[in-house]
């Protein structure tokens, strides 16, 4: 079964009220199935310029990981689909050339961005993740995060030094510990998720989440989820109506069909693994 026929997508991004520039990247490619969001930082043309050589590398390295037409299968050793690992070293990969650009270009030194993507394959999906940018999952209209936030709030709330309650009016929601371009090396957190038809995924910017409260969010995609580029549209539209203050970007995908299904031993190898 191809990617092209599993899984729709639609997105949508905007500056917001408050920012001048738009420092968040996004791409999909129905081809491999994949989706990826990005968001800059660095201020006035380099945070932009970080999102974008993100997204571009990826794309890349993923197309070229993924073009071979030789079946792939799984890595025992480390646990994880070929589909993983690859994720990984692809964000890996922008990684340095972020801090290569970075050392040619005094206008883009301190230059970083967050990265979110996730492949479709078969009957899974594969998540790649740095930084506060989230993935959500809508399944049976319940929304769940997940991606774990690489913050100082998140590290605060998870050391029982806030609650959850009052993270949302922290000063220091926007203080991320992990990001692209930062450090020669980078920890790059990588999961695989079974998918089901119906089920629905959301990247997202903190331009969302943080003007968004996660139940009105779980309503729009309730609502609209039989209109993907409706319910992108309505997400960004939330988040400039209660304030904007940030870039805001979406990226919606929806299962379509029954994946394939994996062969008996993959699927005891995945079972005895959780």
């Amino acid at each position: 079964m191809t990617a092209q026929s599993m899984v729709e997508f639609a997105s949508a991004t905007d500056t917001g009220i408050v920012r001048k520039f738009n420092e968040d990247s996004i791409a999909t490619d129905s081809g491999i199935g994949l989706m990826i969001l990005a968001d800059g930082m660095g201020g006035y043309m380099a945070g932009d310029v970080a999102s974008a050589l993100a997204i571009s590398v990826v794309k890349g390295e993923l197309a070229t990981a993924l073009g071979s037409p030789e079946p792939v299968g799984n890595d025992t050793a480390n646990r994880d689909l070929p589909q993983s690992l690859a994720l990984r070293s692809a964000a890996e990969k922008a990684n340095q050339m972020i801090l290569r650009v970075a050392r040619k270009n005094t206008q883009c030194q301190g230059m970083g961005t967050t990265l979110t993507l996730a492949l479709f394959h078969e009957d899974r999906i594969s998540i790649a993740h740095v930084g506060d940018s989230r993935l959500y999952r809508l399944r049976y209209d319940r929304l769940e995060q997940l991606t774990m936030d690489h913050s100082l709030l998140q590290g605060q709330v998870e050391a029982g030094l806030i609650d959850s309650g009052d993270a949302k009016l922290s000063h220091n929601r926007n203080l991320v510990t992990r990001a692209l371009g930062k450090e020669e090396t980078v920890e790059v957190d990588v999961r695989e998720e079974d998918v089901l038809p119906g089920d629905i995924y959301l990247l997202c910017s903190d331009g969302l989440n943080d003007m968004v409260e996660d139940a009105d969010i779980e309503l729009a995609l309730c609502e609209l989820k039989a209109n993907l580029p409706l319910a992108a549209n309505l997400l960004v539209q939330m988040a400039n109506d209660n304030g904007g203050h940030d870039n805001v970007s979406v990226v919606l995908a929806r299962v379509q069909v029954q994946p394939a299904k994996r062969g008996l031993l993959d699927s005891l190898f995945g079972w005895f693994r959780r």
